[in-house]
């Protein structure tokens, strides 16, 4: 993929973050699909990177099967772009792995090799796609388009929260900063998952306490404050320098989605 390739402006560089060696390029839409590169060309994966953002979806890229791995656990993408020839790892073999692993994820075999019966064998053992390089840009974006469409009415409707460093899973009731899970009581997972679903909004006492309650029943405003503090300092332990939670004088708490 080489024909024509988009370069970040100013505007994109604002709202994609690029990390030192695994790299994520999120958009502002934390609730975008999340797509996971496995693909040892940095070049190539930052033209893809670029063409997926303009559709509104994200990417995290990695250059090793090892670095996959670890990314699969911690993320849990809604699609897989996984390069055959890697250079710790050969591909069919990740893709038989990782299909076992997370059956419901979506495959796209990426490789340089035009071979059909290395497409055939890629199939057989679960890739959803197999798409040979140089391939068109708008042959990929249709090919995930598609894929990403397929799959929705099978999958559960949990919606992950992705952040900048932090993953919010609703029906597991886990969060994650970077590869730590950050061990929640109820309140405070009710407390941070409300406050992350209106991200940058202030959230006032009685907001928070009807979305860990759910009852007629409010408790006092200091035992609001006292809560949050708490979630505050253990997220600040998982994320050592970074403020996920703010206070808002006479508006209540908000929740930083930039830190």
């Amino acid at each position: 993929m080489r024909a024509a390739p988009h370069r970040a402006t100013k505007c994109d560089a604002a709202v994609i973050h690029r990390l030192q060696g695994p790299r994520s390029f999120y958009t502002v839409g934390m609730s975008k699909p999340l797509i996971l590169m496995v693909d040892d060309d940095a070049e190539l994966a930052e033209d893809v990177a670029e063409l997926l953002f303009r559709e509104g979806w994200a990417l995290h890229h990695v250059l090793t099967g090892g670095d996959g791995e670890k990314a699969l656990d911690r993320l849990q993408p809604d699609l897989l772009l996984l390069d055959v020839m890697l250079p710790d790892a050969h591909g069919l073999d990740l893709c038989r792995r990782w299909r076992d692993r997370f059956p419901a994820l979506g495959i796209v075999m990426l490789t340089a090799r035009g071979d059909p019966m290395d497409r055939v064998l890629g199939l057989e053992i679960g890739a959803d796609d197999y798409l040979p390089k140089p391939f068109e840009p708008r042959e990929l974006v249709a090919r995930v388009r598609a894929l990403l469409r397929r799959q929705a009415p099978g999958r559960v409707q949990t919606q992950l929260l992705r952040f900048d460093g932090l993953v919010i899973d609703p029906l597991q009731r886990e969060v994650r900063a970077g590869d730590a899970l950050v061990a929640l009581s109820t309140v405070e997972f009710k407390l941070l998952l409300a406050l992350a679903r209106s991200a940058g909004q202030p959230l006032d006492r009685d907001q928070l306490n009807a979305a860990v309650q759910g009852g007629p029943y409010r408790p006092l405003d200091r035992t609001v404050d006292v809560q949050v503090a708490r979630l505050r300092r253990k997220l600040a332990d998982a994320a050592p320098g970074r403020e996920w939670v703010a206070t808002v004088r006479g508006e209540g708490y908000v929740f930083l989605p930039k830190g």
